[in-house]
């Protein structure tokens, strides 16, 4: 019988509940990485939230409405079969970091790749089922999750789905959201409105 496409609905869920436990820590804790330097870890971080948003939207042009109809190995599908899950890493990351915590930060990241290799290893079954001897080809020749450059090929025209743009576009907003919510519970913890109960380096 042939593997059912991944629940992505359950993927959201995880994924929400983690943020829920990110927001809830941030009223607790005080971050370590503070005072000097700490504009240099904003800009890493903000480039990182850059990175994502910029590299979800530049793969969903590839695979926009293709998705379960045409296996796509053009573009940033030829340097990772998941680069929408990569780059998700990547915001995950650079949120970490804006709040001023390196521990967090590799907790955010590595809780959000091990969802999604879980997830990837899932749909690779589903996608084998859909496209055989085809996409067993590119998984051999394609990394999972970690991009390798030296396989980028591009792709001739690259017609894409426009409500998978927006879509894309607005799920990334959610990714720069973070940033005013973060300097409000920064300026909260500063006034005294909420206690600091622990430190995380």
């Amino acid at each position: 019988m042939p593997y059912q496409p991944v629940n992505q609905r359950a993927r959201i869920r995880i994924l929400q509940a983690g943020g829920l436990l990110l927001a809830a820590s941030l009223l607790m804790m005080h971050p370590a990485l503070t005072g000097d330097g700490n504009e240099v870890i904003e800009v890493i971080s903000l480039a990182l939230v850059l990175a994502c948003v910029g590299g979800r939207m530049w793969s969903i042009l590839y695979i926009g409405s293709k998705k379960n109809r045409e296996l796509v190995t053009a573009g940033p599908y030829s340097m990772t079969r998941n680069p929408l899950y990569f780059f998700s890493m990547l915001g995950a990351v650079g949120i970490g970091l804006f709040v001023g915590s390196l521990t967090l930060a590799l907790l955010l990241g590595g809780a959000v790749y091990l969802v999604l290799v879980i997830t990837a290893e899932k749909e690779a079954r589903h996608l084998e089922a859909l496209f055989g001897a085809q996409y067993r080809d590119y998984a051999r020749r394609t990394p999972m999750f970690w991009p390798k450059p030296s396989l980028y090929r591009e792709a001739g025209d690259v017609a894409f789905s426009p409500v998978a743009l927006r879509r894309t576009f607005f799920d990334g907003l959610l990714f720069f959201a973070a940033f005013p919510a973060i300097e409000a519970i920064e300026y909260l913890r500063e006034v005294g409105y909420l206690p600091i109960l622990f430190e995380l380096p």
